[in-house]
């Protein structure tokens, strides 16, 4: 028996020969009567627990193990999960163990994740997150499929999009995807917009228009930082995805095939005008992204929440809470990380 064990009973008893009732006595000291009464019982001077460790009779041997390890390594074997490899034997006529021994043998020598000669992927690791808190701070970019009157020959539609604002900054379509034509694109954003070196970050997918050295050396000539979503991960790049949905769902859309190059510009220039200083954006409070880029937002946003806020006071009695909540977006956030997001270098002063 242990010295605390002994003393604890010790403890007990003196307390209840001073008068405790036992139960309490118990209590206080952090143990169950019934506790108590076993430990207190003369041929109990051992801990009943039971903590043997019981080996399984039918375990494998050393020399079975390393023979799951030699065979999963084999040239026959080496690129295949434990799934392929036991039917593979079976059919050999060779039982060596379940497809459950394989996977636990073969991962606690760690050999799950990849066992070929050739090199194992490597970890893509997500865009750093950005965050913009005015208009042409974060574009992101991309470019969309505009189908024609000649089956597998398409026109493509190169789109910019300002995060912050919603507003589509530029735009061209062409016959063909170009880094060099991207370049002249972004060359007249950025004349148009006003844009300094080093105040936008213009984020997009990994296609070769993007990535393209001409692309990529105008970029740093205009002074404008790339960022690039993972490989094939659209997620990385929502803002374009989500307004080329935008795009192809309107009523306008044509059902047919556009007819010529003309034709497509001319609607995709409607289409602009419409969505930038017509359409109320859900995204930003229901302003057009044109209202969001020059500013004008701010005091729309207040003039709509001095409404709500009349008409609760007028008749209180049909508001069961608050009125609707018109509140200034004051920052945009792209690729957050979860819980936090990376402050953009280029945060308005």
């Amino acid at each position: 028996m242990s010295s605390e064990r002994k003393e604890t009973i010790a403890l007990i008893t003196h307390a209840c020969n001073s008068g405790a009732r036992q139960a309490k006595a118990c209590n206080v000291i952090g143990i169950s009567a019934k506790t108590f009464q076993r430990w207190a019982q003369a041929d109990n001077n051992q801990d009943g627990r039971v903590i043997a460790k019981h080996k399984p009779s039918n375990k494998f041997t050393e020399i079975e193990r390393q023979r799951v390890v030699t065979v999963s390594n084999t040239a026959e074997f080496t690129n295949l999960p434990p799934s392929q490899i036991v039917p593979r034997l079976a059919d050999k006529g060779c039982y060596i163990g379940s497809e459950s021994s394989f996977y636990r043998i073969l991962n606690e020598h760690n050999q799950l994740k990849h066992r070929a000669k050739s090199k194992p992927a490597g970890k893509v690791n997500k865009p750093r997150a950005l965050t913009a808190y005015g208009p042409n701070q974060i574009y992101t970019w991309d470019i969309t499929y505009l189908p024609t009157q000649i089956k597998g020959i398409f026109f493509y539609l190169y789109l910019v999009l300002d995060i912050y604002s919603r507003k589509i900054v530029g735009w061209q379509i062409h016959s063909e995807e170009l880094s060099a034509l991207a370049a002249d694109l972004m060359t007249d954003i950025c004349r148009r917009e006003g844009v300094k070196r080093g105040q936008v970050t213009l984020h997009s997918d990994n296609g070769s228009p993007m990535k393209g050295a001409t692309m990529l050396a105008t970029l740093q000539e205009l002074g404008v930082v790339p960022s690039f979503s993972r490989p094939s991960v659209s997620n990385d790049n929502p803002y374009s995805e989500s307004i080329f949905r935008t795009l192809k769902y309107r009523p306008e859309y044509p059902e047919k095939a556009f007819e010529d190059l003309l034709a497509a510009k001319s609607w995709v220039k409607d289409f602009e005008q419409w969505y930038n200083h017509e359409h109320r954006h859900s995204g930003i409070k229901f302003v057009t992204p044109e209202q969001r880029h020059s500013g004008k937002d701010v005091a729309i946003l207040a003039n709509r929440k001095q409404v709500y806020l009349n008409a609760k006071a007028e008749n209180p009695s049909r508001w069961t809470g608050e009125i609707k909540n018109w509140d200034y977006i004051e920052e945009v956030n792209l690729n957050p990380e979860k819980g936090k997001t990376e402050i953009n270098e280029n945060k308005a002063a």
